[in-house]
């Protein structure tokens, strides 16, 4: 699943420039090289050692979907035994620059779906990783508990075309059982709060007088490691709905989803309209604005909305306006959202500004009544993870 949304895949490049053409994910200018002697300490000291170093390629035209769609059916990443030299080391050290067949992965994915991007790996710079170990050793015990079963690791891959993206690995009995994540670093050189606030305007088309602000760190916590910490609590919660009943996989179409009761988390927000082929919210009567949510790809709706946009989805038990977009980011903001503000105790603040002053703030949900039977699910999921 892409961090945008699933089936949404955005080109990269910088996240301003991006943003006017409607077609980003949070991009940035490319991380600086370093030298020779980082590339062999990294080649000792980075898991990636556990695979091939050549650069990944694509095995088909980039006009050819229909080859690239083929080539990905069965592909070598998608096999647990591909990853078992991650899976035998610690969470905090399944990190590095992309190996050759996930680059090569990612390459046919992106043609697939008709994204220009080529993917390539590059030696990750020390500081950079220091701040994804740094981000995920500070994240809660139970949290890296949990993963230690299912995630196969964070790569990095430049020219991704989009933040983040994560994809479900299959047991031999074609079970799925785990995941793995992989970041474009190019993207991440903004501090928590700046790159929240851009993330949570983008739905919005500018208009006079309207501002949004997003809050999710301190001042004293303000800095890129924490904005990567928040985007891998989102990405983790995807890898953990996997084999999990929080919501219906993201790999089948609505309409083959033979009963919603297996999923409850799903059935406290979502219903399958079977007609459309699509996923329905039970609150769209009244929160008229969700259809028109859409994050990164382009805004639908215009800043004067936001206020009400906010307002209906303090009505709902979405954690997050970004949540109220899809089943599968429905699942991933609320474990990210709770994580982030419930049990780390930080701060999740969205201020609309209407002619310089606050006109509405919006707060994270898990003290109130609408997210109870929500965070009632979490904390069992996460409870019954350590025992």
């Amino acid at each position: 699943m892409r961090t945008a949304r699933r089936g949404a895949k955005p080109v990269a490049g910088d996240p301003r420039r991006a943003l006017a053409q409607g077609q980003a994910r949070c991009r940035a200018p490319l991380v600086t090289r370093l030298a020779c002697l980082l590339f062999l300490l990294l080649t000792v000291t980075s898991p990636r050692e556990a695979f091939p170093q050549e650069q990944g390629h694509a095995l088909c035209r980039r006009d050819d979907k229909e080859c690239a769609a083929a080539a990905l059916k069965g592909h070598i990443v998608t096999k647990l035994a591909y990853w078992k030299r991650s899976f035998d080391r610690p969470v905090g050290e399944r990190v590095g620059a992309a190996p050759r067949e996930l680059v090569e992965y990612l390459a046919l994915d992106n043609i697939k779906s008709g994204f220009p991007n080529a993917p390539r790996s590059e030696p990750l710079p020390e500081d950079f990783l220091r701040d994804v170990r740094a981000a995920i050793s500070e994240m809660p015990r139970q949290v890296r508990h949990v993963l230690s079963g299912k995630l196969a690791g964070i790569y990095f891959v430049e020219d991704l075309g989009g933040t983040g993206y994560t994809d479900m690995i299959f047991d031999a009995a074609s079970s799925a059982v785990a995941g793995f994540v992989v970041l474009d670093p190019g993207v991440l050189d903004r501090a928590a709060n700046a790159w929240a606030t851009w993330k949570e305007n983008t739905p919005f088309r500018a208009a006079p007088g309207f501002r949004l602000s997003a809050v999710i760190e301190a001042e004293r916590d303000d800095n890129r490691k924490n904005a990567i910490q928040y985007i891998l609590l989102h990405e983790f919660g995807h890898v953990l709905a996997i084999g999990e009943k929080f919501h219906p996989p993201w790999n089948i179409e609505p309409n083959d989803v033979p009963d919603t009761a297996d999923f409850p988390f799903f059935r406290l927000s979502w219903t399958v309209s079977r007609p459309a082929n699509r996923y329905a919210s039970i609150y769209d009567a009244f929160f008229t604005q969700r259809k028109d949510v859409v994050y990164y790809l382009g805004a639908k709706l215009s800043a004067d909305q936001t206020v009400a946009t906010y307002r209906n989805l303090e009505r709902t038990n979405f954690a997050t306006l970004y949540a109220s977009t899809h089943p599968a980011d429905d699942f991933a903001e609320a474990f990210a959202s709770y994580v982030h503000t419930a049990l780390m105790r930080k701060p999740f603040e969205i201020r609309i500004y209407e002619d310089g002053r606050i006109a509405r703030t919006y707060k994270s949900c898990w003290t109130e009544q609408r997210c109870a039977e929500k965070k009632r699910i979490l904390e069992n999921f996460l409870g019954s993870a350590e025992r």
